[in-house]
């Protein structure tokens, strides 16, 4: 076990600096929104009637926050396509936001070559790669983003460069304020919860600790709520090294609270994010069904978004668990950066 609280451990523990990458995203954030808004040769939105979202893992988070955020904003469709098949509405009047940071993932680039066939607008957001050659060669608008990172920890770089490019396009309005608080609360969720911050007073160390080598269960309500949670599972399977899982509410009242049952309660521990846009029709399930978590020996937290944006809110969320899954995986004793399992899929894939 690492002393979260030694400066000096935590560095030795994180060799790779994850938790650095982490403690950057606000200027991640800002730096990609004022790049992409002076991205040139973006596709025309007049006449686009869907927007489509391809990525995979972190790549894919981008669309997950243009959809949840500006759900009650925009007039048009958005849907995030997590798949090498892209939907076969997709058309000349669709935009198609291909989001890969190593440019090389598969899916992504099987959905782009579909979208190049039919004719689909394409935009590319990516660090490099072969989706980049290829949308050189095709004369497709690319909003090219820092390499160097693991795709997960750049999230601030491809989320927030997919808003700017889509402001410039005219498909988003503008979004000024919203970047302006969403990084303000980031940097205030990280002066509070920081690795300077001993554990008495840092929520995030706190909630680590408490997890400890039990599964979390994340749950949020269906839209940002959502989106957090799983962003926090993927944070805590992947940095955390641990299985790790998310539900959306009011959805999981409708059958895992019937798998909530003694003795297996006693495994996981059950983390809520909330925040004041919920419906409010929904508010009132959460005690409720934190008493059936907590009559199956599970044990539960809460964790409240910050700002008046859904943008802000949905940020401070997602920092708060991205530091809880660094925090999770150095009190653990385990580097939160390789990912072999995901190495060896890889290379048994390309040998199959």
């Amino acid at each position: 076990m690492t002393d979260l609280d030694d400066p000096q451990a935590l560095r030795l523990a994180d060799p790779q600096g994850m938790l650095d990458a982490v403690l950057n995203m606000p200027n991640d954030c800002r730096a990609a929104y004022d790049s992409a808004l002076l991205a040139e040769g973006l596709p025309a939105a007049k006449g686009v009637t869907s927007v489509t979202f391809c990525g995979m893992g972190g790549s894919a988070v981008s669309g997950d926050v243009v959809r949840s955020v500006f759900l009650e904003r925009l007039g048009l469709p958005v849907e995030v396509n997590r798949s090498p098949v892209l939907p076969e509405h997709c058309g000349s009047h669709t935009l198609v936001v291909c989001s890969s940071y190593s440019g090389n993932t598969a899916e992504t680039l099987g959905a782009f070559r579909s979208a190049l066939k039919r004719g689909c607008r394409v935009l590319v957001v990516t660090s490099g790669g072969t989706i980049a050659e290829e949308a050189a060669e095709a004369g497709i608008a690319t909003v090219r983003v820092p390499p160097g990172f693991q795709p997960r920890a750049a999230l601030g770089h491809l989320g927030f460069a997919s808003l700017g490019a889509l402001e410039t396009m005219g498909i988003l309005p503008p979004l000024a304020g919203d970047v302006g608080e969403a990084v303000a609360e980031v940097q205030a969720v990280m002066a509070a919860m920081g690795p300077e911050v001993p554990t008495e007073d840092n929520a995030a160390k706190t909630l680590a600790t408490k997890i400890g080598d039990r599964s979390p269960v994340v749950w949020g309500v269906d839209g940002i709520g959502s989106v957090a949670a799983a962003r926090w599972k993927t944070q805590l399977n992947e940095n955390g090294k641990l299985p790790a899982f998310w539900s959306s509410m009011s959805e999981l009242d409708h059958n895992e609270v019937v798998g909530w049952t003694a003795p297996f309660g006693e495994r996981f521990f059950v983390v809520g994010l909330r925040h004041d846009g919920e419906d409010p029709q929904l508010p009132p399930r959460f005690p409720l069904s934190y008493d059936i978590v907590r009559a199956a020996g599970g044990e539960v937290e809460e964790v409240h978004a910050r700002g008046a944006s859904a943008l802000a809110r949905l940020m401070s969320l997602i920092i708060v668990g991205d530091l809880t899954s660094v925090y999770l995986a150095i009190g653990r004793g385990v580097d939160p950066t390789p990912v072999p399992v995901i190495e060896r899929l890889k290379a048994a894939l390309a040998g199959s």
